[in-house]
């Protein structure tokens, strides 16, 4: 493939794969309510599992987005599904005990599990399948450490992982770029945007009310809890869920000095040469790998194309641009998909934090639940769940995570300015052997 070559199809879309057979949907004009028993400001996963809580519950509620239902990265991910957990149970026990760290993983690994349960429960279409995941060494370094970690997980809190060697590895993956992994079996993948839509269809019939392209400007506090500005008028509610995560902006500064944005880039191929598929993926696992700037991949449910994510620039940028360096990273990975094409390139911001933690809880009298991190399926729906029976009273809503601070930095606003030097320092660590 030439630096000049045309990448894209004739149908390229720089929109998400998932939106090609779910829309965004139009819920049509919707009359704001002067007040509310529960307003949530964000109609994600978190933001609607809160809400589907709340009017079971049988509490009035009313969902605000400031774009269309699900328009943010619940529908821009990759559809994988893992324990979400990044730091390890000893790191965790360093920062808070090792009671707290046991905790937070258990409930990383009750996250996983719930999600599939919610799913079958509800009947929700989304393709869903247990289809484990590859987490691939980059280096022999970071093969050792995968090895050493599957070797020392505590009792109570097993993943069921599996050691591939490097000569084993093609059994699980048509490359030779990487140096062995790990497969955890229980991982699983969906399709985010057919998931969104019937998580969407049952808060509706639940009783909430969701008004896309209503953003909410500012929140103060009010007589009978808080008044939230729109566009559109003035709404009270008793309480108030905060669920933008990546999208955190001025109306909430709090939670805007905390939650990082940082746009995650992904393509999906055309569909591959029959046969490819199997030859490529052949156990149709998910993957990831062990790079600080991570490549995440998988096959389309169908599978017939490759969807590939990652980090690609030091600043954000247009997704246009962005495809043909995630192309140059998936032939290099895949030299058979050397002649192949882009039909569709995207991004959405993810939400990081600086403990490298999900937060829930309640910061000024609103509830809050953001910060997965880019592993929030299963955590997002789960901790949007929980503060729902929060807003409820219900013990049932106590998490893990409670009572944990939530940290920001100096000088730290909401615009990542230190990004892009990050960005180059990852790049520069994943070339060493470390």
């Amino acid at each position: 493939m030439t630096a000049d070559a045309d990448i894209f199809t004739d149908d390229f879309r720089a929109a998400p794969y998932w939106w090609d057979g779910t829309p965004r949907p139009e819920l049509g004009p919707v009359q704001l309510p002067a007040s509310i028993d529960v307003a949530v400001v964000g109609s994600g996963y978190t933001g609607l599992h809160a809400a589907l809580q709340t009017a079971r519950g049988g509490r009035s509620t009313l969902v605000l987005d400031a774009a269309d239902a699900g328009w943010g990265c619940s529908t821009r991910n990759g559809g994988q599904i893992s324990t979400s957990i990044k730091p390890d149970l000893a790191t965790l026990a360093r920062r808070h005990g090792m009671a707290t760290a046991r905790a937070i993983h258990a409930e990383g690994h009750a996250a996983l599990a719930w999600i599939g349960d919610f799913i079958a429960e509800e009947n929700i279409e989304c393709d869903f399948d247990v289809v484990g995941h590859l987490h691939a060494a980059h280096n022999t370094t970071a093969f050792a450490r995968l090895v050493a970690q599957a070797g020392s997980e505590p009792a109570g809190l097993e993943t069921g992982v599996r050691v591939v060697p490097r000569d084993a590895l093609r059994s699980e993956l048509g490359t030779d770029a990487y140096c062995g992994g790990v497969v955890y079996p229980r991982h699983a993948t969906l399709d985010p945007a057919r998931y969104h839509q019937g998580l969407l269809e049952r808060a509706l019939a639940a009783g909430a009310t969701v008004a896309p392209q209503t953003p909410v400007t500012a929140i103060a506090r009010a007589a009978g809890g808080f008044r939230l500005s729109t566009p559109r008028g003035e709404i009270v509610a008793r309480d108030v869920v905060i669920a933008t995560n990546g999208y955190t902006g001025a109306p909430t500064p709090w939670q805007r000095r905390r939650i990082i944005p940082i746009g995650s880039y992904m393509i999906a191929t055309e569909p591959l040469a029959p046969g490819l598929a199997d030859e490529l993926f052949p156990t149709g696992r998910t993957v990831t790998d062990t790079r600080r700037l991570v490549y995440y991949y998988r096959l389309s449910p169908d599978r017939r194309r490759v969807l590939f994510g990652g980090r690609v620039s030091a600043g954000e940028t247009d997704p246009r641009l962005s495809a043909p360096l995630l192309l140059a990273e998936l032939v290099r990975l895949f030299p058979r998909l050397r002649d192949i094409r882009v039909s569709h390139s995207w991004m959405g911001f993810v939400g990081y934090t600086f403990d490298t933690l999900a937060h829930v809880g309640r910061h000024d009298g609103m509830h809050y639940a953001m910060g997965y991190c880019g592993s929030g399926v299963a955590t997002a729906s789960y901790l949007g769940m929980r503060t729902g029976l929060k807003v409820l009273g219900h013990e049932d809503g106590r998490t893990g995570f409670d009572g944990l601070s939530f940290p920001t930095r100096p000088l730290y606003s909401g615009k990542p300015w230190f990004l892009a030097a990050s960005v180059a320092y990852f790049r520069w660590r994943d070339r060493l052997n470390l």
